[in-house]
């Protein structure tokens, strides 16, 4: 190529200014919507790539076989960490828990302002299992006490600078000093913190140390071991599966769940390489694992694929319009070729044309994608700051170099089959039947991707709005929930609140729970055996004897609790859901009042409780999931309130605000409303709805600059035939049907591909539910009609042009 071929290329484009505004316009708005989803993809594919030999290193989980459930869980006994060390192939084994559980976070006070803090507390081998690096201090400072490790930008968000070496913070009356800092891990880990704490910290605690460094009672946490080149996993994985099947602490279980198991073992090991822990998003919910830690394999495939249709998409329109207008130059380029032009320089011109299109796109494309980042971030729930880093930049140009070159072939190979004699004579060449039909499948192509994106969108926005406002079995709108940072019948302070909030008069009732209905934040399971009869594992849930009152809910069968008649944390009475009732083996709720189920509690004793009442079924987990056996015992051990407003919920969500500082001056106050709780089951619903909302707009947008072009070129295609028409007696009317008969049979061949399509993929989405919104195949007829009312926009002008077409002044041109 030389430096000629770019100033006639630029001439070229500046001729017809709309024309390059236009295919620069939509290949910029292709690749901006591209760049942010493949930018997104990759920073999902390259979790935890940051840490060296990442490859090396995996991490301990366990299947839980004493739930019938069998849930996956990422965390292992602690006292595992020292077994691993002596394993052969073993080089490094630690082992970490969060500082405080996410639900009751880290707060610390700097002056006078109280934050919270993302902490861990480590054992030995961490920093150098995540490659840690000091950028002040040294990280022995883990082995001391009031020392911890703080990140860079958790430094600079604390204490206002990146230098906070020797700053100090109060945690709880303890004063702590920073003595080291590291620089901040990037966003895209699943191993998040902002400060570090040694197992011998001030923070962590007599019992949480004692039992970290020995493992005594078979506490779980989060094991991480680094093997050597070569060693055999499954070989690790069986020394480390006999110490637990030997290790007393862990394996104490009632005869009847022993006889249930059979020859499974109640806990198996499992090893996971971390560089795949962001896909592990089937494992159970856990006060250690953040929902936002995970990603689905499936959804990151899906917004893959459809970075690749936008941009597939943005260059058939690309395509399109470059095609017209070649055949609009073909006077052009019969001159350059009577002038001596050969292939090789026609090739050229073309492609440096295409190249300077597609550069162009590219930058404008990258500007959008760094306007809309922030709104794009937010709305996929990471922090995607390091996406214009140099080789995502650089990427983001081949793929528009690519996108040029590969655009430019077919228009090329149209200019050189002009021929220059029969054009310069007066009768232009009309386009091969086939290169025709080639244009419309590509159409039809933009079109029929444009309504599955519509029919998609339509089903997964209704399903999880459905899901967002299905009753939970009880009215959230009067209930305000309020997590308190220590346990009701333990902490005086939490006491002082409670009552002091039941006292307000904006105020019905507050209830305690250890959970609010919709969060599994502290979900345990015991089984419960009916004497000489069946056994049933099922979710217990504790609350005091005012929760159902609170929450207006009533019974199935029997009674429910009542702050009037029962006694708070009395262990006699139990409730019971119908699916508990089932699986205990009664023939029906009403048989189950009064009868005895035996529980054993966590030391070990076996109690006697009676069944007092059948529960109706309340939505702790999604409707992804069929409701569970669920025990109800009294227990205000609980630091959840449940507060059942008399007004306007803000009065009491202010009232709060202004109580707190008097009980908990050195925590955050969390509020929330009870229906935003069952909400957050269905934000990653919702985050996908709105990305495939912003596809289909796209898709749509794209698919209408197809069908103006198809338009276009159908009415300068078949204008004497138009002419022929109306000397013929044709009107108005007849010629405007013709354009939109020829656009609408296209539409309705991309129906006929694009709705079974999308009606499969419709249909899969919903399988994860086990309650469906009444969708029917309205959706599908809702996205044709869309697509057809954007299409026909879309060929309003040119079938103006067609209608009023003069016969005198079309066979003169």
């Amino acid at each position: 190529m030389k430096l000629g071929d770019f100033r006639i290329g630029w001439r070229t484009l500046i001729q017809e200014p709309a024309y390059t505004l236009a295919v620069v316009l939509g290949l910029g708005v292709g690749l901006a919507a591209s760049l942010l989803l493949l930018g997104f993809v990759r920073y999902s594919m390259e979790y935890n790539a940051h840490i060296p030999e990442v490859d090396r290193i995996y991490v301990v989980k366990q299947y839980y076989n004493v739930d019938p459930s069998e849930p996956l869980h990422e965390v292992a006994p602690m006292f595992l960490r020292e077994a691993a060390l002596k394993v052969p192939g073993v080089a490094d084994a630690t082992s970490y828990i969060p500082a405080r559980p996410e639900i009751d976070p880290l707060t610390v006070r700097i002056g006078s302002k109280v934050l919270r803090v993302g902490g861990l507390t480590v054992l030995p081998g961490f920093p150098q299992t995540l490659g840690l690096k000091a950028v002040q201090g040294d990280l022995s400072a883990l082995d001391k006490p009031n020392l911890f490790v703080i990140t860079e930008d958790a430094a600079l968000r604390l204490f206002g600078t990146r230098d906070a070496l020797g700053r100090t913070m109060l945690n709880e009356g303890n004063t702590l000093q920073v003595g080291a800092v590291v620089r901040t891990p990037p966003s895209n880990t699943t191993i998040s913190f902002e400060v570090l704490f040694g197992v011998n910290s001030v923070v962590a605690g007599q019992d949480i140390r004692h039992e970290m460094l020995t493992g005594e009672h078979g506490w779980m946490g989060k094991l991480l071991i680094r093997v050597r080149p070569g060693a055999s996993l499954t070989a690790i994985r069986d020394r480390l599966q006999q110490v637990v099947d030997t290790t007393p602490s862990v394996q104490h279980f009632p005869p009847e769940t022993r006889e249930r198991l059979g020859k499974r073992r109640a806990i198996e090991l499992v090893l996971s390489p971390l560089r795949d822990a962001y896909f592990d998003y089937k494992l159970a919910d856990s006060p250690m694992s953040k929902a936002h830690e995970r990603g689905n394999p499936v959804v990151v495939a899906g917004i893959a694929a459809v970075a690749v249709l936008i941009l597939a998409l943005a260059a058939i329109n690309y395509l399109n319009l470059t095609t017209v207008r070649v055949l609009r130059r073909q006077r052009e380029v019969a001159m350059r070729k009577v002038l001596g032009a050969g292939v090789g320089q026609l090739m050229r011109q073309f492609l440096v044309e295409s190249l300077m299109v597609s550069t162009a796109a590219t930058l404008l494309g990258l500007l959008l994608a760094w306007l809309a980042l922030p709104m794009f971030s937010q709305l996929v729930n990471r922090h995607l700051d390091s996406l214009f880093s140099l080789s995502n930049i650089l990427a983001a140009f081949g793929i528009g170099a690519l996108l040029g070159v590969v655009t430019a072939i077919y228009p090329a190979w149209v200019a050189l089959r002009v021929h220059p004699t029969q054009v310069l004579a007066g009768r232009p060449d009309t386009e091969s039947r086939g290169s025709t039909q080639w244009r419309r499948v590509l159409t039809v192509v933009q079109v029929a991707t444009a309504m599955a994106f519509a029919s998609v969108t339509i089903a997964v926005a209704w399903q999880t709005d459905f899901a967002m406002h299905a009753s939970p079995g009880f009215d959230p709108a009067p209930l305000v929930i309020v997590d308190m940072p220590g346990r009701v019948r333990d902490q005086p302070q939490a006491r002082g609140l409670y009552t002091a909030l039941s006292a307000q008069p904006g105020v019905e009732s507050v209830a305690i729970s250890e959970d609010p209905v919709g969060r599994l934040d502290w979900a345990w399971s015991r089984e419960l055996k009916r004497p000489g009869g069946a056994v049933a594992m099922m979710e217990m849930k504790s609350v005091s004897a005012n929760f159902f009152e609170t929450y207006r809910i009533n019974a199935v069968a029997g009674r429910l609790f009542q702050a009037a008649t029962d006694k708070e944390d009395d262990k006699v009475p139990v409730l019971l859901n119908a699916v508990a009732v089932r699986e205990l083996g009664f023939a029906s709720n009403e048989a189950a009042i009064g009868e005895t189920v035996l529980f054993t509690g966590f030391d070990d004793k076996v109690i006697a409780k009676r069944i007092v009442g059948v529960v109706p079924e309340l939505r702790f987990h999604s409707l992804r999931e069929a409701p569970r056996a669920t025990a109800y015992e009294l227990w205000t051990a609980g630091s959840v309130l449940s507060v059942r407003t008399k007004g306007a919920p803000a009065d009491v969500e202010r009232a709060v605000q202004r109580l707190w500082p008097s009980y908990f001056p050195d925590a955050v106050s969390k509020t929330y409303r009870a229906s935003d709780v069952l909400a957050v089951n269905y934000a990653e619903d919702a985050r996908v709805a709105k990305l495939l909302a912003i596809a289909t707009v796209i898709a749509l947008v794209i698919a209408a600059f197809g069908t103006y072009v198809l338009a276009a070129n159908t009415v300068q295609r078949r204008a004497k035939e138009i002419v022929l028409r109306k000397l013929h007696g044709a009107q108005r009317g007849d010629i405007g049907l013709l354009v939109v008969r020829e656009i609408g049979a296209l539409t309705l061949i991309a129906a006929a591909i694009a709705l079974p399509l999308a009606g499969l993929a419709i249909n899969r989405y919903l399988a994860s539910f086990t309650e469906h919104a009444p969708i029917g195949y309205w959706t599908m007829l809702f996205a044709l009609a869309l697509t057809l009312i954007v299409a026909l926009i879309a060929i309003t002008r040119h079938t103006w042009i067609a209608m009023r077409m003069v016969p005198a002044e079309a066979l003169r041109t």
